[in-house]
């Protein structure tokens, strides 16, 4: 039996390479791709596909609510999802969302085709190695560092941010500055990414 697949990720390259790869297996049909999360449903209603892979560009918390609508209107297209670095919560999340399949993205490619051939059977297949993903206690940012950069995240100013959590702006400013070093970021606003992305906001 065919197992019709649908690819999502907002990194075009990425996604191009990984729906012409999985095409090349031998009982898979790449039948739709989406390039940013709001082309996730649409799609998927018109391609009906039996498993969604959703790559890391899209399953931090914003891709998570489309897959959690996805599972909700299109029951029969069950979900695999591309990790970029996982932690207990962020999986823990995901599954709460629908999916039934993880992997993160440093596995080979065969570890990808077994997840997808195990969500179209309608089996949870989660990598072993994310069972001991690391939990919120693991993470490197403080509470304080957490609260900051969540408020980034929604654009808030350093100003907003130092009235709505009672420091002042300075407090804000180092404590930005660390969380930016912590995670290599380039910026603020890079760094409320990938905390994000970790799961860890």
């Amino acid at each position: 039996m065919t197992i019709r697949i649908m690819v999502a990720d907002d990194h075009v390259l990425f996604l191009e390479a990984l729906a012409e790869a999985l095409d090349r297996v031998e009982d898979f049909d790449v039948v739709g791709a989406a390039r940013e999360s709001a082309e996730l449903l649409p799609t998927a209603q018109r391609v009906a596909p039996s498993v969604l892979v959703v790559g890391g560009g899209m399953s931090g918390p914003g891709g998570l609510c489309k897959v959690a609508e996805l599972t909700r209107r299109v029951p029969s297209c069950g979900i695999t999802l591309i990790v970029v670095e996982p932690t207990r919560s962020h999986v823990t999340r995901a599954v709460e969302a629908g999916v039934l399949g993880i992997v993160p993205k440093h596995a080979k490619l065969p570890s990808l085709i077994g997840a997808i051939r195990g969500v179209a059977a309608g089996c949870v297949t989660v990598d072993p190695g994310l069972l001991n993903a690391p939990g919120p206690g693991n993470r490197c940012l403080n509470d304080r560092e957490v609260e900051i950069l969540r408020l980034t995240a929604t654009g808030a100013s350093i100003k907003e941010i130092a009235q709505e959590l009672y420091l002042a702006s300075g407090t804000v400013r180092n404590l930005t500055s660390t969380a930016i070093r912590k995670l290599e970021g380039r910026n603020r606003f890079d760094a409320a990414r990938i905390a994000l992305e970790r799961g860890w906001l």
